[in-house]
């Protein structure tokens, strides 16, 4: 049985928050950061919800 993608729970919680905002990310930017923090964490895991993740995507925090 294959293992659970460690970062599986953030990435449904991005839809869920996504759907429930008509798609506007700046609603979401609490769960987006928490997603970038668990694939930050789970780097040396082959993660299949990380690998559409942007790495150097910066969110408004960071750019300021």
């Amino acid at each position: 049985m294959p293992q659970k993608d460690p970062c599986q729970k953030q990435a449904c919680a991005i839809q869920k928050c996504l759907q429930a905002n008509k798609y506007i990310e700046s609603r979401c930017e609490d769960v987006i950061r928490a997603m970038r923090q668990c694939c930050e964490t789970h780097s040396g895991v082959n993660s299949v919800c990380c690998s559409g993740f942007a790495r150097e995507h910066k969110t408004t925090e960071e750019k300021t």
